[in-house]
């Protein structure tokens, strides 16, 4: 797997991934997927364990065939991979291949921020 590296500032909406109404209130975990790609499957169910351990998150797991403009232009090379949106949209990290659990907590860490509570008292 490619390591989790900075992405140029670049923003997604919900409606281009066809997230429904909005993305995930703090952060959105977006993966492109295909059909027979066996990868993909791990990936789908890490990224949805992470996506419920954390408030406000939300896993989008697009079909690279049906978008296949979008794929282009993000300059999506392979499946599984997956963008890490911070609650504006705009990717905050990105990586090609079957991530690890641990590698997608500290992706969401820099989308999400501290936490209020992690912040102390104002």
């Amino acid at each position: 797997m490619e390591a989790l590296v900075m992405e140029r500032v670049e923003r997604l909406s919900a409606e281009m991934i066809g997230a429904g109404p909005r993305l995930g209130e703090r952060a959105t975990l977006v993966q492109f997927s295909s059909a027979f790609c066996q990868p993909c499957r791990a990936t789908r169910r890490t990224l949805a364990e992470v996506a419920a351990m954390v408030e406000g998150v939300a896993h989008v797991e697009v079909d690279a065939e049906d978008h296949l403009s979008l794929v282009r232009e993000l300059g999506v090379t392979g499946t599984p991979t997956v963008f890490v949106l911070d609650a504006r949209g705009r990717i905050v990290k990105r990586a090609t291949g079957q991530p690890r659990k641990a590698d997608v907590i500290a992706a969401l860490g820099a989308a999400v921020g501290p936490s209020p509570a992690a912040a102390g008292p104002e």
